[in-house]
Protein backbone atom coordinates (compact mmCIF):
# COMPACT_ATOMS: atom_id res chain seq x y z
CA UNK A 1 0.00 0.00 0.00
CA UNK A 2 1.32 2.94 -0.93
CA UNK A 3 2.33 6.17 1.79
CA UNK A 4 1.57 9.05 -0.49
CA UNK A 5 -0.91 11.25 1.03
CA UNK A 6 -4.01 12.19 -1.51
CA UNK A 7 -4.73 16.00 -2.24
CA UNK A 8 -7.92 16.76 -2.57
CA UNK A 9 -10.41 20.50 -4.08
CA UNK A 10 -13.03 20.21 -2.85
CA UNK A 11 -16.16 22.71 -4.20
CA UNK A 12 -18.87 23.42 -1.90
CA UNK A 13 -22.27 22.22 -3.03
CA UNK A 14 -23.46 25.74 -3.52
CA UNK A 15 -20.64 26.41 -6.21
CA UNK A 16 -21.26 23.31 -7.94
CA UNK A 17 -25.06 24.02 -8.50
CA UNK A 18 -24.06 27.54 -9.96
CA UNK A 19 -21.33 26.01 -12.10
CA UNK A 20 -24.19 23.49 -13.19
CA UNK A 21 -26.39 25.88 -14.12
CA UNK A 22 -23.98 28.22 -15.66
CA UNK A 23 -23.98 25.45 -18.30
CA UNK A 24 -27.36 25.31 -18.92
CA UNK A 25 -27.44 29.01 -19.34
CA UNK A 26 -24.15 28.69 -21.60
CA UNK A 27 -25.93 25.65 -23.56
CA UNK A 28 -29.12 27.93 -23.77
CA UNK A 29 -27.37 30.95 -25.00
CA UNK A 30 -25.51 28.64 -28.08
CA UNK A 31 -28.52 27.33 -28.83
CA UNK A 32 -30.51 30.29 -29.12
CA UNK A 33 -27.37 31.29 -31.24
CA UNK A 34 -27.99 28.51 -33.92
CA UNK A 35 -31.60 28.97 -34.12
CA UNK A 36 -30.88 32.50 -34.48
CA UNK A 37 -33.36 33.23 -31.74
CA UNK A 38 -32.34 36.70 -31.32
CA UNK A 39 -34.14 37.81 -27.66
CA UNK A 40 -32.84 34.19 -25.97
CA UNK A 41 -29.48 34.27 -27.14
CA UNK A 42 -29.23 38.02 -26.15
CA UNK A 43 -31.05 37.27 -22.54
CA UNK A 44 -29.08 34.43 -21.52
CA UNK A 45 -25.65 36.71 -22.07
CA UNK A 46 -26.50 38.25 -18.88
CA UNK A 47 -26.85 35.24 -16.75
CA UNK A 48 -24.15 33.38 -18.57
CA UNK A 49 -21.68 36.08 -18.02
CA UNK A 50 -22.77 36.98 -14.56
CA UNK A 51 -21.91 33.65 -12.77
CA UNK A 52 -18.94 33.11 -14.88
CA UNK A 53 -17.66 35.97 -12.81
CA UNK A 54 -19.28 35.47 -9.67
CA UNK A 55 -16.99 31.87 -10.22
CA UNK A 56 -14.19 33.50 -10.93
CA UNK A 57 -14.54 35.68 -7.65
CA UNK A 58 -15.10 32.65 -5.35
CA UNK A 59 -12.16 30.89 -6.96
CA UNK A 60 -9.99 34.29 -6.64
CA UNK A 61 -7.76 32.65 -3.91
CA UNK A 62 -6.90 29.47 -5.80
CA UNK A 63 -4.78 30.69 -8.70
CA UNK A 64 -5.36 27.44 -10.68
CA UNK A 65 -8.78 28.09 -10.73
CA UNK A 66 -9.05 31.77 -11.07
CA UNK A 67 -7.44 31.46 -14.47
CA UNK A 68 -8.88 28.82 -16.20
CA UNK A 69 -12.24 30.75 -14.64
CA UNK A 70 -11.48 33.88 -16.04
CA UNK A 71 -10.13 32.18 -18.94
CA UNK A 72 -14.09 31.00 -19.66
CA UNK A 73 -15.16 34.76 -18.32
CA UNK A 74 -13.58 36.34 -21.35
CA UNK A 75 -14.37 33.49 -23.69
CA UNK A 76 -18.08 34.11 -23.04
CA UNK A 77 -17.36 37.63 -23.19
CA UNK A 78 -15.47 36.97 -27.02
CA UNK A 79 -18.29 34.33 -27.90
CA UNK A 80 -21.36 36.87 -26.94
CA UNK A 81 -19.94 39.79 -28.37
CA UNK A 82 -19.61 37.52 -31.85
CA UNK A 83 -22.96 36.35 -31.78
CA UNK A 84 -24.53 39.93 -31.33
CA UNK A 85 -22.51 40.83 -34.43
CA UNK A 86 -24.43 37.99 -36.08
CA UNK A 87 -27.70 38.90 -34.62
CA UNK A 88 -27.53 42.80 -35.57
CA UNK A 89 -25.94 41.85 -39.20
CA UNK A 90 -22.43 43.80 -38.65
CA UNK A 91 -20.48 40.64 -38.42
CA UNK A 92 -19.08 40.74 -42.58
CA UNK A 93 -18.67 44.93 -42.07
CA UNK A 94 -14.66 45.01 -43.14
CA UNK A 95 -12.73 46.98 -40.59
CA UNK A 96 -9.06 46.42 -41.76
CA UNK A 97 -8.36 44.43 -44.95
CA UNK A 98 -9.94 41.50 -44.44
CA UNK A 99 -10.81 41.76 -40.48
CA UNK A 100 -14.40 41.81 -40.14
CA UNK A 101 -16.25 43.06 -36.65
CA UNK A 102 -16.52 39.96 -35.89
CA UNK A 103 -12.72 39.37 -35.88
CA UNK A 104 -12.78 41.71 -33.28
CA UNK A 105 -13.88 38.92 -30.36
CA UNK A 106 -10.38 37.60 -31.12
CA UNK A 107 -9.60 40.21 -28.68
CA UNK A 108 -10.94 38.74 -25.10
CA UNK A 109 -10.00 35.29 -26.89
CA UNK A 110 -6.16 36.21 -26.67
CA UNK A 111 -6.50 37.44 -23.33
CA UNK A 112 -7.84 34.53 -22.04
CA UNK A 113 -4.56 32.81 -23.85
CA UNK A 114 -2.58 35.07 -21.94
CA UNK A 115 -4.11 35.08 -18.69
CA UNK A 116 -3.66 30.96 -19.38
CA UNK A 117 -0.31 31.18 -20.46
CA UNK A 118 1.08 33.47 -17.68
CA UNK A 119 -0.49 30.66 -15.53
CA UNK A 120 1.61 27.49 -17.63
CA UNK A 121 4.46 29.17 -18.48
CA UNK A 122 5.04 31.69 -15.04
CA UNK A 123 2.88 30.48 -12.60
CA UNK A 124 2.57 27.10 -12.31
CA UNK A 125 6.61 26.09 -12.90
CA UNK A 126 7.35 28.76 -9.76
CA UNK A 127 4.33 26.81 -7.57
CA UNK A 128 4.46 23.35 -8.89
CA UNK A 129 5.11 22.70 -4.87
CA UNK A 130 2.10 23.67 -4.09
CA UNK A 131 -0.85 21.41 -3.84
CA UNK A 132 -3.01 23.36 -5.26
CA UNK A 133 -1.41 24.12 -8.31
CA UNK A 134 -2.58 21.63 -10.80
Amino acid sequence: MSSQKTNYYNIPLAYRRMENLHIVFWLFKDIAWCMFWKPLGIAMIIPTLIISIIISWRTRKVVSELCHNLAITVWITANSFWMCTEFFGVDHILIYQTYSVKHLAVIPSFIGVLILAYYYLLYMPRHRHDPLTL
